[in-house]
């Protein structure tokens, strides 16, 4: 039997697919990734149909989620047409390297499709790591409240995520698992 959550996401170079496993990790969801092309594994939309919660993850690129992302999202009509995805839980993440980045805007993106589908939006649910003792191995050092948001220098490579943006991110799954029991 599948998993209840699935992470659908898109990772141009890695960073973004390593937190949808820690996403994963934290929630037991199921990982479908989009690939270069915009496209899903032939059983994804099945697997989607059958989710009770869709967790959705782009890099923001350029103020945006990644055009891969925004395929997948235009995809998507043919199952708001029959409101295929009506009342199932939605939260999405991103990562870009700028500790900024306009990452806020990939998430209204995310939360935007998820409303057109008439879904009901998770918040990370977790404080703010905002004091000066903060560094960046606490859990949600980057404050966000609206959904994961993660930051990885562009020379970077994949297994330089910083730890807190991994703990965020296994926490963010853990919360989307929880509230899936909860109001499922």
């Amino acid at each position: 039997m599948s998993s209840p959550i699935s992470i659908v996401f898109h990772s141009g170079y890695g960073h973004t697919e390593k937190l949808a496993q820690a996403v994963a990790q934290g929630s037991g969801g199921t990982l479908l990734a989009i690939d270069a092309q915009g496209e899903l594994p032939p059983d994804a939309w099945a697997r989607l149909a059958a989710s009770r919660a869709i967790v959705f993850g782009s890099p923001t690129y350029m103020g945006n989620v990644s055009w891969q992302f925004k395929k997948f999202a235009d995809a998507s009509s043919s199952v708001w047409a029959r409101q295929g995805w009506k009342d199932k839980l939605a939260a999405g993440f991103t990562n870009s390297a700028g500790l900024n980045g306009d990452k806020l805007a990939a998430l209204h993106a995310m939360f935007t499709l998820s409303q057109q589908h008439g879904m009901v939006w998770a918040s990370t649910g977790m404080p703010p790591a905002n004091v000066k003792a903060s560094t960046r191995d606490d859990i949600n050092y980057l404050a966000s409240f609206a959904g994961l948001m993660a930051t990885t220098p562009a020379d970077a490579g994949v297994d330089e995520l910083a730890a807190g943006d991994l703990a965020t991110a296994r926490a963010f799954g853990e919360r989307v698992a929880d509230l899936v029991r909860r109001y499922n």
